[in-house]
């Protein structure tokens, strides 16, 4: 163990020594880096280098970039002190009269900050070159990609190229038969085979059980297990069904060890064996993908289109994952005897032709797409597809439009065309297919883990995590189409390098610096919010109002020291921030000043207090409870339990009532009339007591009987109270009017109703000859005695003896 100690230590101060001796010859080495770009800027210079050696240098000078931008960051802390002890000196006199001590420190402090920052320097300049020239690089791989996809090659429709196709085609089936008979003629082989034939057999027959039962037997435990379970069966179903990958692939990888153990592969067969895997994993794949999206159990079925339209989806997958396993045999013997240009053009034309039927096939399918199901849990099921049909129907015309455009522009010569659309169309179905399986599967592990179906959950966690699935799709998708992973990884080192913000570089190290500082400081303004309101604020004299503004108060000035604090861990210098501040300062002095007036106000009523939570005010023609009282808006409850929203600038600007300011004393006004001829001190006592006998009644200040006046038919009284709680006054109201009118009954006290004099001048003009004077002046079917008395007597005044 001493031994071992001691061979530590002396690592570590090897390793010191020579970290200490780098740091002192600068830190980095560019020299091999000079080298780099100028082989760079030799080969774009040029325009002969191949792309994969663009796509090398390409690689090389990205990880030297990658380099220079974690130097830009050395000494930053030291650098940023310098600086600040700059700052602290001033700045020059103008008259350059600067005592001498201050002005030796001033040219020692940038001294050493030229020294510390000049490493800093040189990588910032050779990052940019650097970056310059991976752009240069992807432009000109870019501009030889279209050109190679744009050059029209030999047509495979000309007859006259098929004869030779057709050559070359049979002559590397026959050199595969060739190399099975040599090894079969070559004794060392068949005497290898002949001792290893028990494993060979047992190894084939293996392989075709597996092949031939496996998916079979999977789909044979997928139903036993969806019969025998209820929670999780589609985590479970899932699961299972992978087995329609994986066991025909055992059979297939059984068959090939097989093969291998036989000693009579080799050469190019032994090559294209090795690709075997790779293909009919991609074939049974896509089969097993079919059977998932166009299930015949809806359960399982990810587009559950119509029952018919399944099985012919399935049908037209199922060959084009076999029209896929050609196309990669086609490229392995034309890559093995260097097929021309020629041959390689007619030997893919079929094979797009067939891929296009197909694929139109398909679009149509999807182009066609209707939701299959009855019932109510079938209307829900629908809801829950129709943003996946729509996708799929267009996706469906898509695919129309470019399986009818590939093989005609394969005809006329275009075969780069035709196989990068094609072919990426192709991905873009599997890769749909996919996403929509994922987020099966999703919904079922979250009704595994709650027990409870994503529909009825309304919770957030399936919604990211599906978007999550979606997110990490695009990039397979850009793939597919023929971007390259260095476009990818270019992407990736942009949004990882982040952008510059003044002189702070804002990465997304700096951003997730910023999010997670502002919500620990959210969480602990929250957290004391609630400790002022529950255990602090209760305990003090304040009135609700107070201690509600106290809280609010803490909220705002909590959120906006956690958003300082978050900036200044980031180390985002809020001074660059200064220029967009002012810029939109015009802007919201016009076209914001509105929010900035209600914005202010709602201070104001939080600092003065007019109003608090729970008042019953009045602004403008609305009249409710104050509910809540935020910085823009406040938020009252009308009698109705309507809520309306009030800006506060209306409680600033406008006339606004509070009824409850303070406290819940108010008064009371009840009117009451009285008929002409009634006893008024005997009215004003009966008042008077019944003002006195309510309970909510203040008798300081004591109630008053208030006789208002005299009106046409009745004599004016008003009962002028106090209550303790204004909030009951239409309660207190209605009880007093009960036991106004129980007690004027029974005093015999008369309310009087609305009466009227009619006078009538010359009446007899109004009377016929031989007409009764009753019948001209009531009206046919009507009698005098059916007058009121008053108009009866009046008309008696007027001399008609009717």
């Amino acid at each position: 163990m001493r031994t071992l100690r001691l061979c530590l230590t002396l690592l570590c101060l090897v390793l010191g020594g020579a970290a200490a001796a780098q740091q002192q010859d600068g830190g980095f080495d560019y020299g091999p880096w000079e080298g780099t770009a100028e082989r760079a800027e030799e080969a774009l210079q040029s325009g002969q280098v191949s792309v994969p050696t663009l796509e090398a240098l390409r690689t090389e000078i990205a990880g030297f970039r990658q380099r220079f931008i974690e130097l830009q960051d050395t000494e930053a802390a030291r650098i940023q002190t310098l600086r600040n002890q700059i700052d602290a000196l001033g700045p020059p006199p103008e008259d350059g009269d600067e005592p001498a001590e201050i002005a030796q420190r001033r040219a020692e402090l940038n001294r050493q900050l030229q020294q510390t920052s000049a490493p800093a320097v040189a990588a910032g300049e050779a990052y940019r070159r650097a970056d310059g020239l991976i752009r240069e690089i992807g432009a000109q791989i870019r501009e030889r990609t279209a050109a190679e996809l744009l050059s029209r090659g030999p047509p495979p429709v000309n007859p006259v190229l098929w004869p030779g196709a057709v050559q070359d085609m049979m002559s590397s089936l026959r050199a595969l038969f060739v190399e099975v008979d040599d090894a079969w003629l070559s004794p060392a082989r068949r005497g290898a085979f002949l001792s290893n034939l028990p494993a060979v057999i047992l190894l084939s027959a293996l392989g075709i059980l597996l092949v031939a039962r496996g998916g079979a037997w999977a789909e044979s435990g997928t139903n036993w297990l969806r019969e025998r379970t209820r929670r999780g069966t589609g985590i479970w179903r899932f699961m299972v069904s992978l087995g329609q990958i994986f066991l025909p692939l055992l059979g297939v990888i059984a068959l090939l060890y097989a093969a291998q153990t036989s000693g009579l592969v080799f050469g190019r067969i032994q090559a294209l064996l090795v690709q075997v895997p790779i293909w009919l994993t991609i074939f049974f794949y896509v089969r097993w993908l079919a059977g998932q999206t166009f299930s015949r159990d809806d359960d399982v079925a990810t587009l559950p289109i119509e029952t018919p339209r399944r099985a012919e989806a399935r049908a037209y997958l199922s060959v084009l994952a076999l029209l896929l396993v050609l196309r990669r045999v086609r490229i392995e013997l034309s890559t093995f005897d260097a097929h021309g240009p020629e041959t390689v053009a007619v030997l893919s034309f079929p094979l797009i032709l067939l891929t296009g039927i197909v694929m139109f096939r398909l679009g149509q399918i999807l182009s066609r797409a209707r939701f299959d199901g009855e019932g109510e849990e079938a209307l829900q099921r629908q809801d829950a597809m129709h943003l996946r049909l729509r996708v799929a129907r267009f996706l469906g015309k898509l695919v129309m439009f470019v399986s009818a455009g590939a093989p005609v522009m394969a005809a006329a010569g275009y075969d780069g065309i035709a196989m990068a659309t094609l072919y990426p169309m192709v991905a873009t179905l599997i890769l749909s297919g996919t996403v929509l399986v994922l987020l099966r599967v999703n919904g079922d592990l979250y009704r595994l883990i709650t027990d409870r179906p994503v529909s009825e959950a309304q919770s957030l966690i399936p919604v990211l995590v599906g978007f999550l699935i979606v997110l990490s799709a695009l990039p397979l998708l850009a793939l597919a189409w023929g971007a390259r992973v260095a476009d990818l990884t270019e992407l990736w080192t942009i949004f990882t390098t982040g952008f510059e913000l003044g002189e702070t570089r804002v990465s997304p190290g700096v951003f997730l610096t910023l999010v997670a500082v502002f919500v620990i400081g959210f969480v602990l303004t929250r957290l004391l919010q609630s400790s002022l309101r529950s255990a602090v604020l209760p305990k003090t004299k304040m009135d609700i109002g107070g201690r509600n503004a106290v809280v609010a108060g803490t909220g705002y000035l909590g959120i906006f020291l956690a958003a300082l604090a978050a900036f200044g861990a980031a180390g985002i210098d809020m001074s660059s921030l200064a220029l967009v501040a002012g810029a939109l300062s015009v802007g919201i002095g016009f076209g914001l000043q509105n929010i900035v007036q209600n914005f202010v106000s709602g201070i104001i009523l939080l600092i003065e207090r007019p109003i608090s939570e729970g008042d019953w005010v009045k602004v403008g023609d609305n009249m409710g409870f104050v509910k809540d009282i935020s910085v823009r808006s406040t938020r009252i409850e009308t009698f109705d339990h309507f809520d309306v929203i009030v800006p506060n600038g209306d409680f600033i600007s406008g006339v606004v009532t509070n009824y409850t300011r303070g406290n819940t004393i108010g008064r009371l006004i009840v009117p009451i009339s009285v008929a002409y001829g009634s006893d008024t001190r005997k009215v004003e006592s009966i008042l008077l007591g019944i003002a006195r006998e309510h309970p909510l009644v203040m008798m300081n200040p004591a109630p008053f009987i208030y006789f208002s006046g005299y009106q046409n038919s009745a004599l004016n009284f008003e009962i002028r109270v106090y209550l303790i709680d204004v909030l009951e006054i239409l309660a207190v109201q209605t009880e007093m009017n009960h036991q106004i009118a129980e007690r004027f009954a029974a005093e015999g006290i008369e309310i009087p109703f609305p009466q009227r004099d009619i006078w009538l001048r010359n009446p007899e003009t109004l009377v016929g000859h031989g007409e009764p004077a009753h019948r001209a002046f009531a009206g046919e079917g009507q009698d005098v005695r059916a007058m009121p008395q008053t108009l009866q007597r009046r008309r008696g005044v007027a001399g008609d003896p009717e």
